[in-house]
């Protein structure tokens, strides 16, 4: 079962599974109310009744407009319910009716100054958090209430997540690459962009592996700036990189803080088992192969 199968990673899940030829079913917004508990349990409860194996609910719903969520109480109120009180009534549902439940979560649940004591590596599963933001505190909370309601669950944070469905950095990018000589894009905040595809496949994987329950991480390889990942959608296009410009976090102020260092350790993720996600690089390169119109082409 896949929540929120309208965004980005929802799209990619649908995909995968649809080719694997899995059984699944798959809820927009439109179909079912995550935030509705009566309307959770039913819909968690007939799908899991129906399955002779153990069934899997892939949780990929968010509400992730953090700027929005710093300033607007309509929105603040959006994301407790969506990203705080949701993954709670997921898992809830999920222990009444005997399934597992992988949930996504995200970096922002930490402070984004790095590991204490540990300068320049990622973070792992188990270092303090510290969210900074809305979003950040909600997607903590909502860890937190999976992990209270269910034993048979895993949190999986990640980051820099695009695809081809919706707004995302790489279109953004591209389309600008087209209409200024120039950009100004930050160069001190640190991640490992993920391409959706990337982060289906490996969450499929994960709802059919035996891995222990608990919180991984999984991130494409490697890390760079965001003046890095534009610089690599420039090459992509055969543009000429040096257009792009680094400046700081401070240069654009944002009501949301954004993590200084989102680098997430894939530690855990192997520990489990799991195969690693491909290098970033490689990604991007593969993406906008499958999906030129990442590039307006």
């Amino acid at each position: 079962m896949v929540t929120g199968a309208g965004g980005a990673l929802g799209t990619d899940l649908v995909r995968v599974l649809t080719a694997s030829g899995e059984r699944f079913r798959a809820f927009v917004r439109a179909d079912l109310d995550i935030t509705d508990a009566e309307a959770v349990d039913a819909a968690v409860g007939d799908w899991a009744g129906g399955v002779d194996e153990p069934a899997v609910l892939l949780n990929a719903a968010a509400f992730t407009a953090v700027d929005l969520a710093e300033t607007d109480a309509d929105a603040t109120r959006a994301a407790h319910a969506v990203n705080a009180d949701a993954p709670g009534l997921l898992a809830a549902a999920c222990a009444r009716h005997g399934a597992r439940l992988v949930h996504v979560s995200t970096d922002y649940v930490f402070d984004g100054r790095g590991p204490a004591g540990r300068p320049g590596a990622g973070y792992e599963p188990d270092d303090p958090t510290g969210a900074r933001s809305v979003y950040g505190r909600t997607k903590e909370l909502g860890e937190q209430r999976v992990r209270d309601a269910l034993e048979a669950h895993h949190v999986v944070r990640t980051a820099w997540v695009y695809g081809d469905t919706g707004s995302n950095f790489v279109a953004t990018m591209a389309r600008l690459a087209g209409q200024r000589d120039t950009l100004d894009v930050v160069d001190d905040q640190h991640g490992s962009p993920t391409w959706s595809a990337d982060l289906a496949e490996a969450l499929v994987a994960l709802g059919r592996s035996d891995a222990p329950a608990g919180t991984l991480h999984a991130t494409g390889g490697g890390a760079t700036t965001w003046c890095g990942f534009a610089r690599a959608v420039f090459e992509e296009l055969g543009a000429d990189p040096h257009r792009v410009h680094g400046c700081t976090t401070e240069q654009f102020p944002r009501p949301a803080p954004r993590p200084a260092w989102s680098v997430l350790s894939p530690d855990s993720w192997a520990a489990a088992g799991l195969a690693p996600l491909r290098d970033w690089r490689d990604a991007l390169h593969a993406a906008v192969e499958r999906h030129p119109g990442l590039l307006g082409r």
